[in-house]
């Protein structure tokens, strides 16, 4: 096992960005500070080794980067309805930057910051422990937020995800890691043909802005039911026919009980026989296959088309601090945050 630094290079303020690369068995992990950031995963499989992570060979690129390629998001991960919450009967007005929402944090998120970096060994892995404080009023939330994430590599084959969050008054608190995978590896073709099994009965009805309506429905019999595994883009044609969407981008929420360590999902490439299963203790998880991806330039040699790569991004609910039937998000003095999640591969 063992942790490697370098510098990435420096944003146009002058800050100094940092690159760190994991490595313990077949696995090499790297990590960015700028927005601790998710560069690269190179796993091996039966037809070679291959980087499984979207993403760009320079910092330049991540600085002007608008799909949040690997990126730590927050405060707030996914999307708050029309830029604005009431909490304890306090109006707050938050950063647009998705239309008439919020997404990620708004403009100047947890991804465009430069976070605090400590790497550290233990007996089952390699880590590295990132810290970001943000400021009451940053793009909008109130209360003092010391964000913390702790990525690990262990010699079995796991990325490690610790979230903690600590507030001095109560304000919506909601990270998460947005990595874009593709098992068959970066810039190979969609992953449409990967086989996805999700044991998770029901998810939010969403607007096609992708904002939930509040309603929690079955995915049993429905496009969103993958109770069974089969192909991410079999039932394509019936989610755009039935519900308007050209992809996923929705909130499913895993069996069992919210805020224990559970089975999310699992993934099979089967060229390549690449598989990563997630656990967490998030009351869910949003999947989405790439559908805004559109020709981007990624790593060097890739483009990144439309289906290019999915996020299952394991969270609390999007919107809600506007919605009071969904587990709350809310955290602050005597309530503090902590959330994990496990990315298991074989191959």
């Amino acid at each position: 096992m063992q942790i490697k630094k370098k510098t990435f290079g420096r944003l146009y303020t002058g800050e100094r960005v940092d690159l760190y690369t994991l490595k313990a068995g077949e696995i090499s992990f790297s990590i960015t500070t700028f927005g601790a950031r998710w560069v690269s995963l190179i796993t091996p499989s039966k037809r070679g080794k291959a980087d499984i992570l979207l993403g760009y060979a320079t910092l330049d690129a991540y600085a002007r980067d608008t799909v949040y390629l690997g990126s730590t998001v927050g405060r707030f991960a996914n999307r708050i309805a029309g830029a604005a919450f009431t909490l304890d009967g306090k109006a707050h007005t938050l950063s647009r930057n998705d239309g008439a929402h919020t997404l990620h944090g708004g403009r100047r998120g947890f991804d465009r910051r430069v976070w605090k970096a400590e790497p550290y060994e233990e007996k089952d892995g390699v880590f590295l422990r990132l810290e970001l404080d943000s400021p009451a009023g940053d793009q909008g939330f109130p209360g003092k937020c010391r964000a913390a994430v702790s990525y690990g590599l262990t010699k079995s084959g796991e990325i490690v995800a610790d979230f903690h969050a600590i507030l001095d008054e109560p304000s919506p608190v909601n990270l998460t890691n947005h990595a874009y995978f593709n098992l068959a590896g970066e810039g190979e073709g969609d992953i449409l043909s990967h086989l996805a099994r999700f044991p998770a009965p029901h998810c939010l009805e969403s607007t096609p802005e992708a904002i939930p309506t509040g309603v929690i429905i079955p995915t049993e019999g429905t496009p969103f039911d993958f109770a069974r595994s089969r192909p991410i883009g079999r039932d394509f044609p019936a989610l755009r026919a039935e519900y308007g969407f050209d992809g996923y981008d929705h909130c499913f929420i895993p069996e069992g009980e919210c805020g224990t360590f559970r089975l999310a999902g699992e993934i099979i490439e089967p060229v390549s026989g690449r598989t990563l299963v997630i656990h967490s203790t998030q009351p869910g998880f949003h999947f989405y296959t790439g559908n805004y991806l559109d020709g981007l330039p990624g790593k060097p040699g890739s483009v990144y088309g439309k289906y290019g790569g999915f996020c299952i991004e394991t969270e609390h609910f999007p919107d809600a601090p506007n919605r009071s039937g969904f587990p709350s998000a809310v955290f602050g003095p005597g309530k503090v945050y902590n959330e994990k999640t496990v990315y298991s591969f074989t191959w």
